[in-house]
């Protein structure tokens, strides 16, 4: 994977000489506590690694309160949110309804920071921030894969990846949970070599530091916890198609298998029909695109292969117990 990561070595070795590596997160409400402690104990751990004082780091808010993490725990700042303005790097660290907190000051917040010289990153959901901000036009980025759809909508232009992490001049962004450790291990390696990196890796019993381009999600043969190879294959054209929906016929033949035999195998491994299991796949993908977009239910509809909003409504009751319309109302902003 091309990645322009010259210049944000550049600058993060020569502040070497200046001291520790101060390393700043805005940690904004809803926050991930996982992606968040993912990234700050790597920091920690080379320091003992090393024996030497290689990173500092300054945690606040947009508010400058102790912002709640969305396991409900909180997290104490240790300042303004201007005292952020005096680290080398920053990371806007978001997690579950973002958008709630995408307000002008949290967004000027983020560009001041920018503007100060600051390299800007996100973690998890704070790559939506700083699309937001106007930080990531001309910038490849990366957020979870559960808001991949949503960004894209919303922000049509960006070139957005499925990579664990991305490096695009002084722009970083991570797609969270676990990978957060993978990319701070390799801007460790960046700074103070491999050596030391792998150090902290394996204190964390992380056996293998992830290239950003290894895959967000497990392979499907894990997440279904099944190994016949017709059957995954059929689910694979199944996420492939969910706008325009391959019948069953289709997926039979592209799999080499008869309608019967392709039934017996849903049956047998996920105790369901074919047809169910497509449905579930799609109405998935609607929710995610309810909650995390401002598309219309019509356009949700269409782009998960239903033909009217009708339908998608009554089919999206029968399995969440509520219309599209209620499932929206919450999180309206």
């Amino acid at each position: 994977m091309p990645m322009k990561e010259d210049r944000i070595k550049t600058l993060l070795q020569a502040s070497k000489s200046a001291g520790p590596l101060t390393v700043g997160f805005l940690l904004v409400p809803n926050f991930s506590m996982l992606a968040f402690a993912s990234a700050i104990e790597p920091l920690r751990a080379a320091n003992r690694m090393s024996g030497q004082n290689l990173f500092s780091w300054v945690i606040s808010s947009p508010t400058g309160a102790a912002p709640e993490a969305s396991n409900g725990v909180r997290v104490d700042v240790q300042g303004t949110p201007e005292m952020l303005q005096d680290c080398r790097l920053v990371f806007v660290c978001a997690g579950l309804e973002v958008k709630a907190h995408a307000d002008k000051e949290t967004l000027n917040l983020i560009r001041r920071l920018d503007r100060k010289g600051a390299i800007v990153g996100a973690i998890c959901t704070g790559t939506y921030l700083m699309a937001a901000a106007g930080l990531l036009d001309d910038r490849r980025c990366t957020i979870h894969w559960e808001n991949i759809d949503g960004l894209a909508e919303e922000f049509p232009l960006l070139e957005i990846t499925n990579e664990l992490f991305e490096i695009d001049d002084k722009r970083v962004t991570c797609s969270g949970g676990t990978a957060s450790l993978d990319m701070i291990l390799y801007l460790i390696g960046q700074v103070h070599g491999q050596g030391l990196a792998a150090q902290v890796s394996d204190q964390f019993i992380h056996d293998r530091i992830r290239d950003p381009s290894d895959r967000q999600r497990m392979e499907l043969r894990s997440r279904l916890g099944v190994s016949h190879p017709k059957l995954l294959a059929v689910v694979g054209l199944m996420e492939q198609g969910l706008e325009e929906p391959f019948s069953q016929t289709e997926l039979a033949i592209q799999a080499n298998l008869s309608t019967r035999q392709l039934e017996r195998l849903f049956r047998k491994y996920l105790s369901t029909t074919p047809t169910r299991y497509y449905l579930n796949l799609r109405l998935a993908r609607a929710r995610h695109l309810l909650r995390q977009t401002s598309m219309s239910i019509l356009s949700i509809a269409l782009a998960c292969g239903f033909v009217s909003a009708s339908h998608f409504s009554k089919c999206y009751r029968e399995v969440y117990g509520r219309t599209p319309r209620a499932e929206r109302q919450p999180e309206i902003i």
